[in-house]
């Protein structure tokens, strides 16, 4: 590993664990083990920083939760087996995310103190919207998600529940109020299935 890989990994870990705006720079270079001159070296400045931990961040983020995706065939398949990477490889992973999922940690802390660096952040929920989006509707064309299924309200809901699963987890660590979560989003795929074992509900 480089020292700019590793300042990048201890500042994912600080900036998830207390947030961009408490982190210093003297946190940041203490964690990694270098100097001011180390640092400096590889960024001119926090901001630049950030952006690189975003950029590892999602990556991290595609590693651990579209795994698996492209061996399943159906699309509504495709996103259960999102909702559960999301469980079981992304959100339980305290090693990397200490403090959390960094996201929303990103999401709450800067909205009110960094709107540019907040956008940034906001970008990749919304392409995580229009990921299920896109797959709902796929599923819809091929006759795989029962008609009368909205698919925009069906994303809302995966995408909130996705969320907020993420919010209370950070609150109580609890596994079993995350797994009544997920199995409750998984559920409400079922239910827009033409072969569910649940009746389709009325969107």
């Amino acid at each position: 590993m480089t020292l700019k890989e590793k300042i990048i990994d201890e500042s994912l870990r600080l900036f998830s664990a207390r947030g961009y705006m408490n982190t210093s720079t003297m946190d940041i270079i203490t964690a990694a083990g270098t100097s001011k001159g180390g640092f400096y070296n590889h960024f001119k400045t926090k901001d630049e920083l950030f952006t690189s931990v975003l950029s590892r961040a999602r990556k991290i983020w595609r590693e651990k939760n579209l795994a698996g995706l492209d061996g399943e065939a159906h699309p509504l398949d495709r996103l259960k087996r999102l909702l559960t990477n999301y469980r079981d490889r992304y959100l339980t992973d305290a090693r990397t995310f200490p403090g959390g999922c960094i996201f929303i940690t990103f999401a709450v802390e800067l909205a009110g103190q960094s709107p540019e660096l907040a956008n940034e952040v906001n970008e990749g929920f919304t392409r995580l919207r229009r990921m299920i989006k896109r797959l709902l509707d796929d599923g819809k064309k091929a006759g795989l998600v029962v008609p009368e299924a909205d698919t925009s309200r069906v994303t809302e809901i995966v995408f909130s529940g996705l969320l907020g699963a993420c919010v209370m987890y950070n609150l109580d660590h609890s596994r079993r109020n995350l797994n009544a979560t997920i199995q409750s989003l998984i559920q409400s795929l079922n239910d827009i299935r033409p072969d569910g074992k649940s009746a389709p509900p009325r969107w």
